[in-house]
């Protein structure tokens, strides 16, 4: 233990914080897979505004068809796909460069970086620009994910902060 220095505690603190958004994000595939009609339910009730204090100001702004539903979720589906495989590749050449040169392990943040963005644009984007400011989500009493996506989000910028700072020498 005594051989550890702080850079390599730093580079394997990045490492593994890339592993519990892999992490998180297996969890969330596996969730959408394999129980596809509770979120899916989910993201209807938003879509279509129904749970929704009626406004006809932004009736127009519902999106009732269930095929629009079923496409938007495979949307937002792919999206948390291509998020957790970035993350998980990022992950792997963080912990395959941690005995690497700064400028090499530096290098290695790229896929995890993607990762990350993708993921803040799922959950910060997708659910708390669109999903409060458009669809109204957080007036609903019962179908809102913004107290869910804000968790997220507290979560995965000061990680992509961290990750992106070159700290290594």
């Amino acid at each position: 233990m005594n051989d550890l220095s702080i850079d390599q505690t730093i580079r394997i603190s990045k490492a593994t914080l890339m592993l519990f958004m892999t992490f998180f994000g297996l969890l969330i595939n596996y969730n959408n897979f394999a129980d596809y009609s509770t979120n899916y339910e989910f993201l209807a009730h938003i879509l279509s505004m129904d749970t929704t204090p009626a406004n006809p100001k932004y009736a127009f702004r519902a999106i009732t068809s269930p095929i629009a539903h079923h496409r938007i979720y495979w949307l937002l589906i792919t999206l948390e796909v291509l998020f957790t495989s970035y993350c998980m590749i990022g992950t792997y050449h963080l912990f395959k460069t941690l005995n690497d040169s700064a400028k090499k392990f530096h290098e290695a943040k790229k896929f995890a970086i993607i990762g990350l963005m993708i993921s803040i644009f799922i959950y910060y984007v997708c659910f708390q620009v669109i999903g409060i400011e458009w669809f109204n989500m957080d007036k609903s009493p019962h179908w809102n994910y913004k107290d869910w996506a804000q968790y997220v989000i507290d979560f995965i910028l000061p990680v992509l902060i961290y990750i992106s700072i070159r700290t290594e020498r």
